[in-house]
């Protein structure tokens, strides 16, 4: 019991039950999601736009991104940045939902109200990802 609870005490984790839970869902989130792109690159290449260059390229460096951020924001000294270097990777990939909102009848398969909902959905994980770039998530940026 001793090595999970150094582990707990090194991750330095916020007091708070509910932050606890914002910030280890977070990182679970983004650790999947960016495994993911590596699990199964064809799903996010089909919903890309045709037009983007170097889609396949884009599929990995956001997996990888989207997987190192996540490992990140369970560290301490990296949870700010990494925090918003998730929100610049959810703005930068914010396009895609944009084009399968208005293209619907390239995903047949998807309810069109979900094609839409995705679009807010967005903003509630860019509110959720900044949270942890907050002080109250890092107590290495709170005064004494």
């Amino acid at each position: 019991m001793k090595p999970i609870t150094n582990f707990i005490a090194i991750l330095q984790l916020p007091t708070s039950w509910w932050k606890k839970l914002v910030l280890l869902s977070l990182a679970a989130f983004f650790i999947n999601a960016g495994a993911d792109h590596f699990v199964n690159p064809d799903f996010y290449l089909s919903i890309m736009p045709p037009d983007l260059p170097l889609r396949s390229e884009a599929v990995y460096i956001s997996g990888f991104f989207e997987l190192l951020g996540g490992i990140c924001v369970l560290i301490p000294r990296l949870r700010r940045i990494a925090g918003w270097g998730l929100v610049a990777l959810l703005i930068a990939v914010y396009p895609v939902n944009i084009y399968m909102a208005i293209t619907p009848e390239n995903f047949p398969d998807t309810p069109l109200a979900l094609l839409y909902f995705r679009l807010p959905l967005q903003f509630i994980f860019f509110y959720w990802t900044y949270s942890v770039t907050r002080p109250t998530y890092n107590p290495t940026d709170q005064k004494p």
